[in-house]
């Protein structure tokens, strides 16, 4: 009986061990259990000069990506060990809620629609909607100019919109599936300006400041937030205290310097984490 309850014990001391070791990888399919095989999917964006961008040679830079690689060396995965997806605006949601991706992290504006989709972590950036024109243009001054005139976004954004709903009931809205499709229309006369966060048009004026400027007036506040899967509140806590790290260990300043400060774009403040 001795030794039948000897068994029984190292048994249960097993048992417990094994719930313990799966509870810290997580449950199968969320964040913590994908970082726990050494390797994490992430989605950035690729033509995001100073966020999100793949260079000529392949190497992938940006502030954004710079959040991405220490988050997930805070999990435990080298920035070798991560494997890059681009995210399009029209593509960041079914890219997690088809555990394509373990996380977005490409200017993802935090949303109460998005919210029914997705979760956030973060937020780790706060901006406000601004618009770009072309250098010599004096006839915008701000989003209730643009009557009669042609706005231009990417296919599944909201701020084009936005400005027509709230400002220019006139403004005729152009689509391209690229923000620098709409740059390009930009330069050739075909729209009059360019909206979205002011931090990703001042990447834009930086690569043509002969040519193009940013007006100046953002006229929304606004986040950017590290896209989930929903219903993985030990990950999104894990990635929210990364964040926190970054931000008090002075990393976070540091790469939005490097990345966004030759722009000349003011940078904000480190924004306060909090779970959505």
């Amino acid at each position: 009986m001795c030794r039948q309850g000897k068994l029984r014990t190292v048994a249960a001391l097993a048992a417990l061990a094994l719930i313990a070791a799966c509870g810290s990888r997580g449950p199968a399919g969320s964040l913590s259990a994908d970082a726990s095989q050494g390797h994490l999917t992430v989605g950035i964006r690729f033509d995001q000069p100073g966020l999100g961008e793949r260079t000529l040679n392949g190497e992938f830079k940006g502030f954004d990506v710079e959040v991405a690689r220490y988050v997930a060396n805070e999990l435990g995965v080298t920035p070798d060990d991560i494997t890059w997806q681009e995210a399009q605006p029209a593509t960041r949601e079914s890219l997690l809620t088809s555990a394509k991706v373990d996380m977005v992290v490409a200017a993802y504006t935090i949303s109460d629609e998005r919210r029914k989709l997705v979760d956030f972590a973060g937020p780790y950036f706060t901006l406000g909607q601004d618009l770009l024109i072309r250098q010599d243009d004096r006839s915008i001054v701000g989003p209730e100019s643009l009557n009669g005139k042609k706005l231009c976004t990417v296919v599944n954004t909201t701020s084009a919109q936005a400005v027509k709903d709230r400002f220019a009931h006139e403004v005729t809205l152009v689509e391209y599936p690229r923000y620098p499709d709409c740059i390009t229309a930009l330069l050739a006369g075909i729209v009059d300006a360019v909206t979205t966060g002011d931090v990703i048009l001042a990447g834009y004026a930086a690569q043509n400041p002969e040519l193009l400027r940013i007006v100046g007036k953002p006229f929304t506040n606004d986040a950017y937030g590290i896209g989930l899967r929903k219903g993985d509140p030990d990950g999104m806590a894990k990635v929210n205290a990364a964040l926190r790290k970054m931000i008090a260990s002075g990393a976070w300043k540091a790469a939005a310097l490097a990345n966004l400060g030759a722009s000349g774009y003011e940078l904000p403040a480190p924004p306060a984490i909090t779970a959505h």
